[in-house]
């Protein structure tokens, strides 16, 4: 087997893994409990979130533990938007996100808010000066993300940033699940950040929200104690524990993987442009990682389905999207449904090989005769 689907899932590291192990085998106690056992658990939580903290730039107090990306976005933005609409209940976000943020946007607009999605430009970030007209005094949340799971085009945030200083009353939500350990990225001028580190050899059921200590939001979850009145629910201290491993981690190896990961991105470009149906969707621009493409007059299911036949993971779309429909991140960029609806995603990790490279070409070479009409 090839695994090319590291976008969607990554293996857990061992080291990972050995620190949850670890802290459940020499924690026993609830982090909330009154006593030495208890008191011992809270001493080590507190240890690891402002090590978390130190690593992504921001407060101890601004951490707020979640089962992942999928509920740090549902939070942010339904707490932002409750806790804002005697402000306003108006929403941008783009075409680019998530399903867990459009699956949360739809729900508020059901409840009365109205949302305007940006259009995305043919290089993949979103058009600012369409931005800056529908910016209004009633404008209460940006929802963006910073790298586009199926593409990987960055978002130009440092620019949404600098416009968004005129309206102080909108505040931004970034999705940074596809960004945090692969492209630098900075908390500054950011209200809520979400992310899940088993895209970076963390644990699956773990995630973050970061969210400014002044910003109150409302929560989802009500009643039991934690460490914040924002997420209710038992403190996992070993997730905590061995998310920030897989973040320290990331972060440490996050130059010298760029680096694997741009060459095998680069030696993937050249020999799939050696196909005359194949087009590559992923803008030069787009983080190494991810290296989106479409094979002319073949639907990415299929295409996915002969490569999974040779023991090859690539995947269609998002793992969190529903089948059979045209990929939205793919029409943006190219405004042609049927190359949406032929496209698939490669994605790396510093564990791909050049000997996995080079057997999943040998596999994709034999697809294309196959499948694709002379």
């Amino acid at each position: 087997m090839i695994y090319l689907d590291y976008a969607a899932d990554a293996p857990v590291d061992p080291a990972v893994l050995e620190r949850f192990c670890q802290v459940s085998r020499n924690f026993p106690g609830n982090p909330n409990s009154d006593h030495p056992a208890g008191q011992a658990a809270r001493a080590e939580l507190d240890r690891a979130t402002a090590s978390i903290a130190a690593l992504l730039g921001c407060k101890p107090s601004e951490v707020i533990y979640t089962s992942g990306a999928t509920e740090s976005n549902n939070l942010a933005l339904k707490g932002i938007a409750k806790a804002e609409r005697h402000r306003g209940k108006h929403i941008l976000s783009t075409q680019l996100e998530h399903s867990s943020v459009g699956g949360s946007l739809t729900a508020l607009q059901q409840q009365g808010w109205e949302i305007d999605l940006l259009d995305i430009r043919r290089d993949g970030a979103i058009d600012l000066d369409q931005l800056r007209e529908l910016l209004r005094p009633d404008t209460t949340l940006l929802a963006v993300t910073a790298v586009d799971s199926e593409l990987g085009t960055v978002q130009p945030l440092d620019q949404i940033r600098e416009i968004l200083k005129d309206f102080p009353r909108c505040r931004l939500h970034v999705d940074a699940t596809q960004a945090v350990g692969r492209i630098g990225l900075s908390f500054d001028g950011i209200d809520t950040l979400s992310l899940a580190p088993h895209k970076l050899g963390g644990i699956n059921g773990s995630g973050l929200l970061l969210k400014r200590e002044a910003l109150v939001v409302e929560p989802l979850l009500h009643g039991g104690a934690s460490t914040t009145i924002y997420r209710s629910g038992t403190p996992a201290l070993a997730l905590a524990a061995s998310m920030e491993t897989a973040l320290r981690l990331a972060l440490e190896r996050r130059e010298e993987t760029f680096r694997h990961v741009q060459a095998l991105n680069v030696r993937l470009r050249e020999a799939l442009s050696a196909y005359p149906k194949l087009q590559i969707n992923s803008p030069a621009g787009a983080v190494p990682h991810i290296l989106n493409v479409s094979v002319e007059g073949v639907k990415g299911a299929a295409f996915q389905k002969a490569l999974s036949d040779r023991g090859i993971c690539v995947s269609v779309k998002l793992a969190c999207s529903s089948d059979g429909m045209p990929s939205k991140a793919v029409y943006a960029v190219s405004r042609d449904r049927k190359r949406a609806l032929c496209s698939w995603r490669i994605s790396l990790s510093g564990a791909v090989s050049e000997a996995d490279i080079d057997g999943f070409l040998a596999a994709f070479r034999d697809c294309y005769a196959a499948l694709v009409r002379p």
